[in-house]
């Protein structure tokens, strides 16, 4: 008798195994099976990702995310995850760091849609907002951005909407790191840079915001 397909939760810690990542408990890794089961059906349907197979999807934006999640500093109460789409790193970090309360922000409707019925499949402490982050009245803890269209000006917006002594938390590349950090001004102090799991120039890196500016 031929053994039936590895679950989707197997697969992503064999994944994490890999990258040298602690795994996920069994019942965290099921919640990620069923956040993956639903970006597949939606995906049938809207553009939510470029990357369209299980796996890829595993490998790439799960892994990637969960150590985005793991990296964070702890004491962070409210993050805001810029230009969400299909919620990386935003969900991963609601699931993997339930003592955060995420907002997930996307302004193109369908993707929103996807994002509430993310949320509500999953049952986290997150909200979603409708619409373009840089007209939020509020500031966060901590910011994450990853792959957004106009990089350079959306980090510009990310960094207004980050509190005294927060965070601002940008998944990019080595080669494109200076260029952003320029981006967000003197009130941020660089302190610390993880690299991504499956890629040699990936980081995560994690700018400090030392004193307040007008928003």
């Amino acid at each position: 008798m031929s053994e039936g397909p590895i679950p989707a939760s197997e697969r992503l810690n064999a994944l994490l195994s890999q990258a040298g990542l602690e795994p996920l408990d069994p019942v965290l890794a099921h919640r990620f099976e069923d956040y993956l089961s639903l970006i597949l059906r939606w995906n049938a349907r809207i553009n939510l990702t470029g990357t369209r197979d299980e796996n890829g999807i595993l490998s790439r934006h799960f892994v990637e995310s969960i150590a985005c999640a793991r990296a964070l500093p702890p004491g962070i109460a409210t993050l805001l995850d810029l230009g969400s789409g299909a919620g990386f790193p935003g969900i991963p970090i609601a699931l993997c760091r339930p003592e955060i309360a995420v907002t997930l922000a996307e302004s193109q409707g369908k993707k929103a849609a996807f994002l509430q019925e993310a949320v509500r499949l999953l049952e986290i402490r997150t909200k979603v907002f409708v619409g373009r982050a840089e007209t939020l009245a509020t500031q966060f803890d901590c910011v994450t951005l990853r792959a957004v269209e106009r990089m350079p000006k959306a980090v510009a917006a990310a960094a207004r909407l980050v509190q005294r002594s927060g965070w601002l938390a940008l998944m990019t590349t080595r080669a494109e790191l200076g260029a952003l950090e320029s981006c967000t001004g003197p009130e941020f102090c660089w302190q610390q840079i993880a690299k991504l799991p499956g890629s040699e120039s990936r980081i995560v890196a994690l700018g400090r915001r030392q004193i307040s500016s007008p928003v």
